[in-house]
């Protein structure tokens, strides 16, 4: 690969990578590669050379030593739904999927903890360990699409990690194959104590979005379930009141499993899709859930009905069985998809804020669609702060995503200077490049950097992402291909 080029493979190097994987693992026309030209951030794409689908660590570490003598990118993915451009092949390289290596190997229910491949799906974690009353805390919106590896690679977070944390609060260890081709174990062996002497390495590669290696196995915890649940649903006439309660209800000692947020715009969209009986004409609604041992549970609910009507809530509804309380999460966990509904594409952005600063970004948002002429409806994990406003746009439009994107960053700087953060979940991968200069001393990015090069000196590993300075698939157009 020529260093200001694209990749280009000879016919050599992907006969090896079949003998290796197999012919059926390996995705290699152009047609076929569509599907891989980017992740659920649909506004940068770029085809990768080829895909891998390996179906072992061993197969992985071998593709990963020839593209270390090939001097190669290496581009790790999951099931490609990250929402930065995470997983975009900038200049091409060699996609390794992890798709195929899916399975629940082990689940020890006396130590809480259970083995899977990478590529196992969040959601297959909890359906594996309920049948005793366990689960997987982590649950991001994506869970029955998303997979481990991908959790790791971002530290994803979810409607629940307001009182359970995010992923790597729930990751004991990990296999990881690094980007010469030497397999690690990181961690909590799953045979070993969760005490492991020495430098936590398996805290520094949680987040690392792909970049320090591929990861193929992971160790993680499992939690008891909650012996009840309590789910309430405050319908408000503002997105102020109910930010506001959301404030209170913390500042009152009482730390919810989740509280999250949509307004009247995403709602209204939410119940056309799937007819929870979500008010069309409230300015807001809160899903607030209380978890834990059944007693104290009624009294903690009194008190949210109670801080809720103080904000002017005009109705607390509370979920009067657990299939009410799974349609209520089916309809917030799907917001997403009914945008559809009301837009051809759209932009999910993932700021932070302060919770005191909800109210102040929600204004700023409404200003900002009002500046843009774009419609920006709201759906966020209110009680972390955790803002995903989604600005609605029509691709066919070169003004509408010059637009959407200018929006988009308004909204991220208004994060930052209010205290908060450019992502919370999302990552930055090549979305948010721009903003970790913003964010981050210069001092702060080259330590971050050399960290980095600890674990890929030629920062090969899913390069163009995360730090100023970064190409982009537009800097590469038109540069002469060079064959490896």
């Amino acid at each position: 690969m020529h260093p200001e080029g694209k990749t280009s493979l000879s016919p050599r190097i992907v006969d090896a990578f079949m003998a290796i994987v197999g012919k059926e693992n390996v995705v290699y026309g152009e047609q076929e590669l569509l599907v891989y030209e980017c992740d659920a951030y649909t506004l940068e794409k770029n085809l990768p050379n080829v895909v891998l689908l390996p179906r072992s660590t061993d197969q992985i570490s071998q593709v990963v030593k020839i593209c270390a003598q090939e001097k190669l990118p290496i581009i790790p993915r999951g099931a490609g739904t990250s929402l930065s451009g995470s997983v975009l092949a900038v200049t091409g390289g060699v996609m390794i999927c992890l798709s195929r290596m899916n399975r629940v190997l082990d689940i020890d229910f006396r130590n809480r903890r259970a083995l899977v491949e990478a590529g196992c799906v969040n959601a297959w974690v909890t359906n594996a360990a309920k049948q005793k009353g366990f689960l997987y805390a982590p649950d991001p919106s994506s869970q029955s699409a998303c997979t481990i590896g991908g959790n790791v690679a971002m530290n994803s977070g979810g409607p629940h990690t307001l009182k359970r944390g995010v992923t790597t609060n729930h990751v004991l260890g990990f296999e990881i194959v690094f980007p010469d081709g030497e397999i690690v174990w990181l961690g909590t062996r799953p045979d070993g104590s969760e005490d492991v002497p020495g430098y936590d390495l398996r805290g520094a590669v949680i987040g690392c979005e792909g970049m320090f290696g591929i990861v193929t196995r992971v160790l993680v915890k499992l939690i008891k379930a909650p012996q009840a649940y309590k789910t309430l649903l405050g319908i408000f006439e503002s997105v102020d009141e109910a930010s506001q309660t959301v404030s209170d209800i913390i500042a009152a000692g009482i730390v919810p499993g989740a509280m999250e947020m949509m307004d009247q715009m995403i709602t209204q969209a939410v119940e056309a899709a799937y007819h929870f009986g979500f008010p069309l004409d409230a300015g807001a609604v809160l899903i607030v859930e209380l978890d834990g041992l059944a007693a104290g549970l009624d009294k903690q609910a009194d008190r949210v009905v109670e801080i809720c009507k103080k904000n002017k809530a005009r109705e607390v509804r509370i979920a009067k069985s657990e299939q009410e309380r799974m349609d209520l999460w089916k309809s917030r966990k799907r917001a997403f998809g009914a945008i559809g509904r009301l837009s051809p594409n759209f932009l999910t952005q993932d700021g932070v804020v302060p919770r005191s600063q909800l109210p102040e970004i929600m204004r700023f948002i409404r200003q900002t669609s009002d500046k843009y002429g774009l419609r920006i409806p709201n759906v966020f994990h209110a009680g972390d702060g955790n803002i995903h406003p989604l600005i609605l746009y029509d691709e066919r439009d070169p003004q509408q995503v010059k637009n959407a994107v200018a929006a988009g960053n308004d909204i991220l700087e208004r994060c930052i200077e209010l205290g908060g953060s450019a992502t919370g979940e999302h990552g930055i991968g090549v979305e948010k490049i721009d903003f970790m200069a913003k964010q981050f001393s210069k001092e702060t990015l080259d330590a971050m950097k050399m960290l980095r090069r600890v674990f890929d000196p030629e920062t090969r590993c899913n390069p163009h992402k995360m730090f100023p300075g970064s190409k982009r698939c537009g800097d590469f157009a038109g540069k002469k291909q060079i064959s490896a």
